[in-house]
């Protein structure tokens, strides 16, 4: 199962420079992603061989300072529930506030791993300040600077040790079909249409399971793994409305599954919460299938659908090679259909495709259209290769890697998708040297 780290603290402690520290690392990677990151509030990262994503909460939390109490509490209960680790950030320029007592207090009473981070700490003689947050009464905590770095070593090696070994995607022999989305896009709907029964009730109990449901589905010739992120949710703690909450709700599902269907209220179009999930999938390098769903709800004349799917395509851009469906939960209209093409994606996903083949396709296309020169250097591509990855990665050996440029990245990608059938699925390409 993945790992999950989550960052919390109140307003301007430095929790999001800590983030952009520990993804830093991997920004080499992230920038391989075709098109810009979305989403500046969720990363992967790895240390010590252990492997785990970082979301920044600050990111979340809005309004003035007067409501920021009650958002951060409700962040904080988040995070208890959803991640693996809980790193506490604090200043030891201001010390100690009520606000930090108030976050501490349900730390401590959570049954979570928690570690403190006193920032700021930029000169020797601010590690003696750093002792006065062992009065929260939590075992851990160490003086960092953020910005410059000093003292995080230490941090990430405890880090380290409170992570799972298994934070890898692990291949099993059934397709992994998560249903992700924003609250109230019809998840549970779907999942319940599917399985022919209400098997997730919605309850507003305090303290019943919040885990993503799995479901071993095996009918009308589908075989697959059906995972419902609804679960079964917290009401009298959550508001259905934090962007924070529906991320992280759909990140662990996302991460352990093959494909996402994942889902947008007709009603409202593609919005901001739904930017932030589709940027985690991506991200990810999971298959999509994006389904539009109460699209029986919608009074529609004959461009309702294609003026629909322009709009979806230029706010996902530039990863729009991927199947969108029009469906109802409801009225199950198209529902089989989404399996179908989850499938499909899932095949898209896991082909090899042979040297040979690759080579007498793209070699031919770098010829018709060879990489521009630079600086006077002439880019030459020799060989192309599909890398033993879990998602497609295509290594592409050059005499000058480094002066290839993005137009022409995407140049290949589109000539990788026009030759083979990656249709949902995000494509990673790396260049070394030959």
């Amino acid at each position: 199962m993945s790992n999950i780290v989550a960052i919390v603290g109140r307003p301007n402690v430095g929790k999001s420079t800590l983030f952009n520290r520990l993804i830093g690392g991997r920004k080499a990677i992230v920038k391989e992603v075709s098109g810009v990151t979305r989403d500046r509030h969720y990363g992967k990262s790895e240390w010590n061989g252990k492997k785990y994503s970082v979301i920044d909460t600050g990111g979340y939390v809005s309004g003035s300072e007067d409501i920021f109490e009650g958002e951060i509490r409700r962040q904080v209960e988040i995070a208890i529930d959803e991640a693996n680790v809980i790193v506490f950030v604090v200043d030891v320029e201001t010390g100690i506030t009520d606000l930090d007592h108030a976050v501490a207090n349900i730390l401590r009473r959570s049954e979570k791993s928690v570690i403190v981070v006193a920032n700021k700490v930029d000169n020797h003689d601010r590690i003696n300040d750093t002792f006065e947050f062992y009065q929260f009464g939590i075992e851990h905590v160490y003086g960092i600077s953020a910005i410059n770095g000093a003292g995080t070593g230490e941090f990430l090696d405890h880090l380290a040790t409170q992570l799972d070994d298994d934070g890898d995607e692990v291949q099993s022999e059934i397709p992994r079909i998560a249903i992700v989305g924003k609250p109230n896009v019809g998840k549970s709907s779907l999942t319940n249409a599917l399985l022919g029964e209400d098997r997730n009730i919605v309850t507003d109990i305090s303290g019943t399971t919040r885990d993503a449901v799995d479901t071993h589905y095996n009918a009308f010739g589908f075989e697959m793994i059906l995972v419902d992120t609804a679960g079964i949710r917290k009401k009298s703690k959550v508001h259905e409305d934090i962007e924070f909450y529906s991320v992280m709700r759909a990140i662990r599902a996302i991460e352990d599954c093959d494909v996402c269907l994942f889902m947008i209220d007709a009603n409202e179009g593609l919005q901001k919460q739904d930017l932030s999930i589709f940027s985690v999938i991506e991200k990810n390098k999971k298959g999509v299938v994006l389904l539009v769903n109460k699209w029986d709800t919608i009074e529609k004349d004959t461009n309702s659908t294609k003026s629909f799917e322009e709009d979806i395509l230029g706010k996902i851009a530039p990863f729009t090679d991927l199947p969108i469906l029009f469906v109802s939960a409801i009225s199950k209209q198209r529902i089989h259909k989404a399996l179908e093409t989850a499938l499909e994606v899932y095949h898209n996903r896991t082909q090899k495709i042979t040297t040979s083949k690759l080579n007498d396709v793209m070699l031919e296309a770098i010829q018709k259209n060879p990489p521009p020169s630079t600086k006077g250097k002439y880019i030459k591509i020799k060989y192309v290769t599909q890398l033993p990855t879990h998602s497609p990665t295509f290594a592409f050996f050059c005499n000058l890697p480094q002066y290839i440029k993005d137009p022409y990245k995407r140049y290949l990608e589109n000539q990788l998708r026009k030759n083979f059938d990656l249709k949902g699925v995000p494509v990673r390409m790396v260049f070394r040297k030959k």
